[in-house]
């Protein structure tokens, strides 16, 4: 494990504050988004949504491109970030539906409640909180969504059966995410790599293994994209300049570009960035 665990929510918190500064980006984005991020999204949503929620996406996907979301339900968004699901589940819930939104970070659910003013949804409440220990009343959510953030609790299992419980019987879950498989030891004890959504990252089997005993039917990937090592280097390259710089040096390359080719070699076929659904039944 790359640091104690416990402190992980906290650090996360605090790195994607600091991520919402524009000379400091964070996981999958802003800067350059992944091309997930613009797979998922349509141009007409971008466009529709306040600059700050786009700029400030740190997610893998969009959890709500497969959801059959409905009017006059309750969709609870875990990690929600700056907004920008917040706001496209607001739009498809509409004024008799309501979306909570849970984060650790204080700045982020600020920034959030700024994003949903501008875009002129009353139907969103905001929660600070960790995902591992919801706020929220048993049976109380129509439909859990998360953008690539379960993979950063250092209880994943715990997070699953958070779900499970505030999930009505019939409810449904659609998170996007990261899995990945055969990650050399380095980048398993790198704890920036660990917030770039990489190093924290569970096998398949592990991943829905921890959906379904956490009581949740029907577990599925529906969606996914293999990162090749083009992805790779532009993940690494442009979300984690200072990382870089280190690795190199403590890893004893000549410079950053034998580094890159290096990280390519290890990493490519490795990460995929999925869509995971379940239901309770």
């Amino acid at each position: 494990m790359v640091q104690d665990s416990s402190t992980i929510p906290a650090e996360m918190g605090k790195f994607y504050e600091k991520a919402l500064r524009p000379e400091q980006p964070g996981c999958f984005g802003p800067k350059t988004p992944v091309p997930a991020l613009a797979l998922d999204y349509s141009t007409e949503q971008l466009a529709s949504l306040p600059d700050d929620a786009v700029a400030n996406s740190f997610g893998c996907g969009n959890p709500l491109a497969f959801a059959e979301v409905k009017a006059g339900q309750t969709v609870l968004d875990l990690g929600s970030g700056a907004g920008i699901d917040l706001i496209i589940a607001a739009e498809a819930v509409g004024p008799t539906g309501a979306v909570i939104g849970v984060d650790v970070s204080p700045e982020m659910i600020e920034r959030a409640k700024a994003n949903v003013a501008r875009a002129g949804h009353e139907n969103v409440i905001l929660l600070q909180g960790e995902i591992e220990d919801l706020p929220l009343p048993d049976a109380s959510v129509d439909w859990v969504v998360s953008n690539c953030v379960i993979n950063l609790s250092p209880d994943k299992p715990r997070v699953f059966r958070e779900i499970a419980r505030v999930m009505r019987p019939g409810g449904r879950m659609l998170v996007s995410d990261i899995i990945a498989h055969d990650l050399p030891q380095w980048v398993l004890n790198n704890s920036d790599l660990y917030a770039a959504c990489i190093s924290g990252a569970l096998t398949e089997a592990d991943y829905l293994g921890a959906a379904e005993t956490a009581g949740l039917a029907d577990v599925q990937i529906v969606d996914r994209l293999v990162y090749d090592g083009a992805m790779i280097a532009t993940l690494i390259a442009d979300q984690l300049p200072v990382a870089i710089a280190d690795l190199a040096d403590r890893m004893g390359f000549a410079d950053e570009g034998a580094l890159m080719d290096f990280v390519i070699d290890q990493l490519d076929g490795k990460i995929e960035s999925v869509k995971v659904t379940g239901a309770k039944g």
